[in-house]
């Protein structure tokens, strides 16, 4: 028996939930996040505060949906099936660049909510997710791993793995994205290549 699919959301939902997101980083692009109140979104989106409401018991709640939604999406754009088969290696590095291929298409709430120090929900969410990565990249790697080899513990190097990531995507992000999604994703792996035979991600 096939599992049901996740029930999709009535399209008049999305759309009232997409125009509260787009009013709340227009606003905070404009002002700190203490002065945005539901009155300010609400009427930035046209829609009356009860509107509100129906979707988001207040702003902190609206943030937190936000970020599950986030999170979502990157692990949707990662998890599409891999280009050709190639290494392990290959496979993470095609599901960098769509992470970051991702974060470009949406390039102005990133902007924001990634390049803002003023929401870090978001960063942390994104760093939870990276360190789950970097986490299950080293199960798969086990004991032969040139990091377990080193007696390098392994929270260090999901620390540092999650952070150097993390690190430099923000970093992307607040200098306006100059370099490509593919070319940022090559070059980040050159440098864990020239760190570790083998990599933690």
């Amino acid at each position: 028996m096939k599992e049901s699919a996740k029930p999709r959301t009535d399209p008049r939902i999305v759309r009232t939930r997409q125009l509260l997101k787009d009013a709340f980083i227009d606003l905070l692009q404009e002002m700190e996040i203490e002065k945005i109140s539901v009155n300010r979104i609400a009427e930035r989106a046209t829609i009356n505060r009860v509107t509100f409401y129906l979707h988001y018991r207040d702003i902190p709640d609206m943030l937190d949906k936000m970020a599950d939604d986030m999170i979502e999406e990157f692990q949707h754009a990662m998890d599409r099936p891999p280009d050709n088969a190639g290494s392990l290696d290959d496979r993470d590095s095609q599901k960098l660049v769509r992470l970051l291929e991702h974060i470009a298409a949406n390039a102005k709430f990133y902007k924001v909510v990634l390049g803002s120090k003023r929401t870090p929900i978001f960063t942390e969410r994104l760093l939870r997710m990276l360190s789950e990565s970097v986490s299950l990249r080293m199960k798969e790697l086990g004991a032969d791993s040139v990091i377990a080899k080193a007696g390098i513990q392994k929270d260090i190097a999901i620390w540092y793995g999650s952070a150097a990531l993390i690190g430099t995507i923000v970093a992307w992000v607040r200098n306006d994205m100059p370099y490509t999604p593919q070319y940022l994703a090559k070059q980040f792996t050159l440098l864990r290549t020239h760190q570790f035979t083998e990599k933690p991600l």
